[in-house]
């Protein structure tokens, strides 16, 4: 089988978790609907509170709720949404809402979506490197700001956001702070109490759990509207029988979140296809170096975009966000000031827990075979080799060559 390098994109189950998920489903398990009250019920009942407690601990919000969603996407509209729909209902008079603009389009769209409720939206501005920088921020924050969401970790690039700085600020202009750490969680420590985060959005198939399940961790003194009606589950914040299977399975994966041992080992794995990749020439990373350790998006100059992913339609690999569709060039890379040109010749290669180095050296060789057949025809990489400067030939001032 050809080895899987999309783990951005989802997870496979862990055979741990599976097996918890079971154990949770069968007749001798915990299958009730917990909102019964009889004995079996009331079982399942106390799998999901040990499910929220396993969150809590992962990413130390002792002091949060934990209300189950269907994933991150409906997690960050109710976080979204729902906070902007509950200021409207008591009368707030906070209408801004921040967010980067390399957020994922889950994000974005509800933002948007709260536009049409009469607040405004304002995209941050991100550094060349995909960090969103303290000072703009800070220049963006005034007391007319609602709510500012900043991903932990950007989905197609890998980019680890500087919360710890951010955090302050936000606090300090009384908005409130929405995390997406779908991409995060459960692969790097996140600690939403040290941080003030107020909200913050789960997916468990991002860290070896079901699809289909997530979580909105919120603060129990932030107001959410409801964007769902029809029952009064989990104080009827988000209604509809409780999936308790896939909740032991979330809690389960969390609990089983990779160690530093497992983070080293994929920054190694990383790093050595990234150099492998970079001995090529015209090979541009897109984010930080330092960003997480599952993540390597590469752009390779001198090829087009179409005939790339032609090329290499039969690697488990991306060409953006799994979610984004193909709608011209990725916005991430956009708002890293990345020319389309380039961008739509980026390819993102994401590894993990079952990643091993005979997959490294197998991506590395097909890649490096097909990007080379086709600057073989390509008149830009004649121009490239020639000696002409990345930056000239895609018309921008400054572009980060690795090789």
């Amino acid at each position: 089988m050809t080895p899987y390098f999309d783990y951005a994109a989802t997870t496979p189950l862990d055979p741990r978790v599976e097996a918890a998920m079971g154990r949770a489903s069968s007749l001798g398990g915990v299958f009730a609907n917990p909102s019964s009250d009889h004995p079996a019920g009331r079982l399942a009942a106390t799998a999901v509170e040990r499910a929220s407690e396993q969150v809590r601990r992962c990413i130390n919000a002792v002091d949060y709720r934990v209300t189950w969603t269907s994933g991150a996407t409906e997690s960050n509209n109710l976080a979204i949404l729902g906070h902007v729909t509950a200021q409207l209902r008591r009368g707030r008079e906070r209408r801004r809402l921040l967010v980067a603009a390399t957020e994922h389009a889950a994000v974005l769209a509800a933002a948007q979506a709260a536009e049409a409720l009469g607040f405004s939206l304002e995209q941050l501005p991100v550094e060349a490197d995909g960090r969103l920088a303290p000072a703009t921020l800070d220049a963006a924050l005034d007391d007319d700001v609602a709510l500012v969401s900043v991903g932990h970790v950007n989905n197609e690039t890998g980019v680890v956001q500087p919360l710890a700085s951010l955090a302050p600020l936000i606090q300090a202009a009384g908005a409130l702070f929405h995390i997406d750490a779908a991409q995060g969680a459960g692969r790097l420590p996140l600690d939403a109490s040290t941080l003030g985060a107020d909200l913050v959005s789960l997916s468990a198939h991002k860290f070896y759990g079901p699809k289909g399940i997530g979580a909105l961790v919120h603060h129990a003194n932030v107001r959410l509207a409801p964007l769902l009606h029809g029952g009064g589950q989990q104080q009827g914040l988000r209604p509809g029988t409780l999936p308790v299977a896939s909740i032991v399975g979330l809690g389960e994966a969390l609990a089983l979140a990779d160690d530093e041992v497992e983070r080293e080992r994929q920054v190694s794995l990383r790093d050595a296809l990234r150099d492998r990749l970079a001995a090529l020439g015209g090979v541009v990373v897109n984010g930080a170096v330092d960003g997480s350790p599952h993540v390597l998006n590469v752009a390779f100059a001198g090829v087009h975009g179409d005939a790339l992913r032609s090329r290499l339609a039969d690697l488990n690999v991306s060409f953006g966000s799994a979610c984004s569709g193909r709608a011209g060039a990725s916005h991430v890379l956009r708002a890293m000031a990345r020319p389309d040109a380039l961008a739509d010749a980026a390819v993102r290669f994401s590894l993990g827990r079952f990643t091993t180095p005979a997959d490294i050296d197998f991506i590395v060789e097909r890649v490096a075979s097909d990007v080379a057949a086709l600057r073989a025809i390509s008149p830009v990489w004649r121009e490239i080799r020639a000696g002409r400067k990345l930056s000239d030939v895609y018309g921008v001032a400054t572009l980060p060559e690795l090789a």
